[in-house]
Parts: structure tokens; C-alpha cells; sequence
């Protein structure tokens, strides 16, 4: 993929703050049995197709450098959004990608190369 695309997520991920708003462990507040696998959370200052900040999920790694994005859709909301993975090691962005990858909802990774 085009390095300008990565740099662009990179300045807006540098220009935004990040917020936490579900812990790795929590539950999904309308639906108890999803457990969300990392933190997540999403970026203020920023629009998605809902109107809320772009979404995000944080991995393990210590570098907090994008490593990815999900592209997805949900039939249920009839919206398709981004989330953006920052420091996500292969494994973590695939148990990212089998989160979305349920119900009504399909996404589709997309890795950085050489994060």
C-alpha cells in the first residue's frame, strides 16, 4: 500500500488524542458476552461514518506505531468504518480482525508493511 496512505494515518494518530473508553477485559455495553481482546477505544478530534472519533485498537508492542487497519462493515448500523491498530503484533491484529468477523459484521485487514 502507498506510503503516503501510512503517513496520513500517522499524522492524523499524531495530531489526535487517544481515548480508552474499552479496556482489555470489558465488556461490550449492549451485548455482556463480547469481551473486547485489547484495549480499544478512539480518537477525539476525529469523524467516522457513526459521527464518534475513528476507532482504535492498541496492541502490545511497545512502539506505538500504526501496524494496520480493519476496513468493516455492519449490516445491522448499514455503516462501514476504519479502526486503526497501533503497536499490534500479527497475532493480535488477527484476533482484531475475528472480532469484527462475527453476526451482521465482516472486515477485511489491511497490514502495514514494515511497521
Amino acid at each position: 500500500m502507498d506510503e503516503k496512505f501510512w503517513s496520513a494515518v500517522d499524522a492524523l494518530l499524531a495530531k489526535s488524542e487517544i481515548v480508552i473508553d474499552r479496556p482489555k477485559g470489558s465488556m461490550h455495553p449492549r451485548h455482556s458476552a463480547v469481551v473486547y481482546p485489547m484495549d480499544y477505544g478512539y480518537l477525539v478530534g476525529t469523524h467516522s461514518r457513526d459521527q464518534a472519533g475513528i476507532d482504535l485498537w492498541i496492541g502490545s508492542l511497545e512502539e506505538r506505531r500504526v501496524t494496520g487497519i480493519l476496513c468493516t462493515i455492519d449490516l445491522d448500523k448499514g455503516d462501514a468504518e476504519i479502526k486503526v491498530l497501533l503497536g499490534c503484533t500479527d497475532d493480535e491484529a488477527r484476533e482484531t480482525l475475528a472480532f469484527h468477523n462475527r453476526g451482521e459484521q465482516s472486515g477485511i485487514l489491511i497490514m502495514r508493511e514494515n511497521p
